[in-house]
């Protein structure tokens, strides 16, 4: 009964003991955060691996697979399969259509050629387009483009005093544009753009990459560098001076989706020759974000079909250069089939890609097999297994990048948890000033006949209610942290003026109150207040240089892949670190537990 009322009694009746606790909460909220951030980095790079690419990934780079279309047939006629989609992946050179301004003039792209429809069943296609619909602001840029492309391409239609007129409009609204053409005027410049008919129609142009008819291209958000993320993290275009005056700055001459751009890429050669580049001007139909920085900066999708024509990978004739027909043609030996240089497989809810990934090798094989029995000499074969095919889950797929982020994940757990050690020293160092500060105490209970066991359980149990303490307030602290890091983040990169006078005016308070009370003669007030105004004024300076220098950006995109801080808990972890930090906690209160209960009676009630 005495051990929980003794180690009530020092708990309360010191600061001492919450010292402790905070330092537990300390260590442990940092470990939590630490390896939540990790945690979370590693299944945002699964995630997206699995959006991105599905479950299972068949490829054969450059040449490709032939007849991917029959092996798509087979693979989606498995119950354990719930779609497939091929891809033609290949290098290419992105010709930007700004000649000034913030955009790259050219970029270094990742061509996946594409079909949108079944791209969209095996991955997040769908919900990855940036752009939903024309806005107001946009769908005035929109109509004045139409308008000078009447002028350009199908004549004079509108007068230059209806011109004049949209021009003299104070903030003119896209109804009033409307309104002021006539039925003629308006069926010309929706037929330039339909958008301007249906606002909505952005999102659809990217779902099938077209654009008025046209084939088109959706870039990742980042690939043209005209797009910035504002606080909130959403993507805008860049301002300009020239139209600071639209939409709080926005000038939508920066948004892709009004624009065209020029794709250029080497085609593959079969025979291993070095063919001249293509090139292949592309509206652009949207853009995408899939989260993941090293795409949304790299990556560009059109259609497969195009792709296949820019990378010499579409169907041809297979002719003969030595021999020819009657007719001094050469004679044709066969025919090259369309081939794609991946086909992306998503397994149905409930199989597991490892448990897929055997039967789609099988399935492959068999596909092979089935071409070879055919004898048909003019036939190109599907290139075998383990001459260039690889067969893949995504994890297997993304593991010289997986393997790197779960060993960093571990080294920093590893690193990080060395903090318990801190928790254990100083838990020793406070209970053994603790256990000198209470001798006459323990020499009392030695006295009336506590045991040495009894005596040494007061401050384990000490220690144990010190840990615990420690390690839920630690939870809570590192919760808060985690689920508010992006916010957090946000305001260093935009720290609000208020914030840094708000620090100075504590400092100035807290200055107020130190000289206040120093006036009694004791020295312990203005130590402490002197530390607490110096911290504050640090704080505030440290504000005040971060918005002189314009804020600070911790988490680049550019070298973490991911545009957000990953914000959620690994409550497993957290669980084995709060467990830690009471076994080091109790570890700490050992020695001064056993130093406790190995005082000697007479000696201690003689102690002074």
């Amino acid at each position: 009964m005495y051990h929980a009322l003794l180690c009530n009694r020092y708990l309360t009746s010191r600061v001492i003991p919450f010292i402790a606790v905070a330092a537990v909460a300390m260590c442990v909220a940092l470990v939590i955060v630490v390896v939540s951030v990790m945690t979370g980095f590693l299944n945002m790079v699964r995630n997206s691996g699995r959006t991105l690419m599905g479950d299972v990934i068949v490829s054969y780079p450059v040449t490709g697979i032939p007849y991917y279309d029959e092996f798509i047939e087979r693979v989606e006629a498995l119950p354990e399969v719930e779609a497939a989609t091929p891809v033609v992946e290949n290098w290419g050179l992105l010709k930007m259509p700004y000649p000034f301004g913030p955009s790259k003039a050219n970029a270094q792209v990742q061509i996946w050629g594409i079909e949108p429809a079944s791209f969209a069943r095996v991955t997040g296609y769908s919900t990855s387009l940036y752009w939903d619909a024309l806005t107001e602001p946009q769908l005035r840029q929109a109509l004045d483009r139409a308008i000078d492309a009447c002028y350009a391409e199908l004549g004079p239609t509108i007068s230059d005093a209806q011109r004049a007129t949209f021009r003299a409009m104070v903030d003119p609204t896209f109804e009033q544009w409307r309104s002021a053409l006539t039925a003629s005027q308006w069926d010309l410049v929706v037929k330039t753009d339909p958008r301007l008919a249906d606002a909505a129609r952005l999102r659809q142009d990217g779902l099938t990459l077209t654009r008025n008819g046209r084939p088109a291209m959706v870039p990742g958000i980042a690939v043209a560098g005209t797009n910035v993320r504002d606080r909130t993290g959403r993507y805008v275009p860049t301002s300009s001076q020239k139209d600071s005056d639209v939409e709080g700055g926005t000038d939508w001459y920066w948004f892709m989706p009004f624009k065209e751009v020029t794709l250029t890429a080497i085609p593959v050669d079969r025979g291993g020759g070095l063919p001249q580049p293509e090139s292949f001007i592309f509206p652009i139909a949207n853009e995408f974000q899939s989260g993941v920085y090293v795409i949304d900066s790299r990556r560009v999708l059109i259609p497969i079909e195009i792709a296949q024509e820019i990378l010499n990978l579409d169907r041809a004739v297979r002719v003969s250069e030595t021999e020819f027909d009657e007719s001094g043609m050469p004679l044709v030996l066969g025919e090259d089939p369309a081939t794609a240089t991946q086909v992306l497989v998503r397994a149905r809810d409930g199989v597991a890609p490892a448990d897929l990934a055997p039967k789609i090798t099988a399935l492959y094989d068999a596909f092979r097999d089935a071409r070879i029995r055919l004898g048909d000499p003019t036939m190109e074969i599907p290139p075998a297994r383990g001459f260039g095919v690889s067969i893949q889950t995504w994890e297997e797929y993304q593991a010289e990048f997986i393997g790197p982020v779960e060993k960093e994940r571990e080294l920093m757990r590893t690193l990080f948890s060395l903090v318990y050690l801190v928790c254990a020293g100083l838990v020793l160092a406070i209970f053994w000033a603790i256990v000198y500060e209470k001798t006459r105490d323990i020499g009392i209970l030695r006295s009336f006949g506590a045991s040495r066991i009894g005596v040494a359980w007061i401050f384990l149990r000490y220690g144990l209610v010190v840990g615990t303490l420690g390690a839920i307030v630690g939870l809570g602290l590192a919760w808060a942290i985690v689920r508010n890091i992006n916010v957090i983040h946000d305001a260093l990169s935009d720290p609000p003026a208020w914030l840094a006078w708000t620090f100075t005016g504590l400092a100035a308070v807290a200055m107020a109150v130190t000289i206040r009370r120093s006036l009694s003669g004791r020295l312990l007030p203005l130590v402490l207040g002197t530390l607490i105004v110096v911290v504050l004024l640090v704080i505030a300076l440290g504000v005040f240089v971060l918005i002189a220098k314009g804020g600070a950006v911790i988490w680049n995109p550019e070298v973490y892949y991911f545009s957000t801080i990953p914000n959620e808990v690994d409550f497993g972890s957290a669980a084995i670190t709060m467990v830690g930090a009471v076994v080091f906690s109790l570890v700490g209160a050992f020695i001064p537990a056993a130093k406790a209960a190995d005082t000697d009676p007479v000696t201690a009630l003689r102690y002074e």
